[in-house]
């Protein structure tokens, strides 16, 4: 019996990789990646103020909790490490009066970047759409009781 490498091990689990299975980890990841405030913070800092075209940017702490409005701070913190632990996002501290810690994508966050805007875009753009049907949806199934 041939041994495998570990890398030839990692290969051939990410062809088994199937999120439409419930003990898939990708399932886990698609968990994750489904929050709102993940969506939201993967594009905030794919999004340079002002940049005609997306530029990922370095963000302080206090920049994201201002532009993601209702996100409380234990929120922030929670999905900011959950993201630095995934390898989406790299948190920089730098030694001032007081302390600057920023955050920024990593390549991998880089990756999905372009995706979770585009799911913000959409939603965006669809909103009125979704409103729309769910009132006609509404309003068709009250009288079917």
């Amino acid at each position: 019996m041939a041994t495998r490498t570990a890398e030839q091990r990692r290969a051939e689990a990410k062809i088994e990789y199937d999120a439409f299975l419930s003990v898939c980890p990708s399932r886990q990841l698609l968990e994750r990646l489904s929050n709102k405030w993940v969506t939201l913070i993967l594009a905030a800092l794919g999004d340079a103020c002002g940049a005609p075209e997306p530029e990922a940017r370095a963000m302080r702490f206090s920049e994201l909790a201002r532009q993601l409005a209702g996100v409380s701070q234990k929120m922030l913190t929670q999905t900011l490490r959950s993201l630095e632990r995934d390898g989406l996002v790299t948190r920089t501290v730098t030694a001032t009066v007081p302390v600057t810690v920023t955050y920024e994508l990593t390549e991998l966050g880089l990756s999905l970047q372009q995706t979770m805007r585009a799911l913000k875009s959409w939603a965006e753009t669809h909103m009125d759409d979704v409103f729309a049907n769910r009132q006609e949806y509404d309003e068709t199934s009250t009288g079917q009781s």
